[in-house]
């Protein structure tokens, strides 16, 4: 079976450890969801895709708790675990 590697916050250095402390900061959470932690063997992937989702996430003619609020609904729908 394939597994992927996450690098893990204790891990994490220069532009993955940045970019984590930004999502924290970003979330108001105090640790990085496993869905950044397996971009991150590939920093310059992570930091593109971190850059997409504060665009997409951030105020627009819809608030974020809107927004986060369809993205929950959309993974319910989806049937999604995690």
């Amino acid at each position: 079976m394939t597994t992927i590697r996450m690098i893990p916050e204790e891990e994490a250095t220069g532009k993955v450890k940045d970019i984590y402390e930004d999502i924290k900061a970003h979330h108001g959470i105090d640790f990085v969801p496993n869905l950044y932690k397996v971009m991150a063997p590939n920093p310059d992937y992570l930091e593109a895709n971190w850059i997409r989702v504060k665009a997409v996430m951030s105020e627009g003619k819809l608030d974020r708790l809107t927004k986060d609020i369809i993205a929950v609904a959309v993974s319910a729908v989806n049937g999604c675990d995690y």
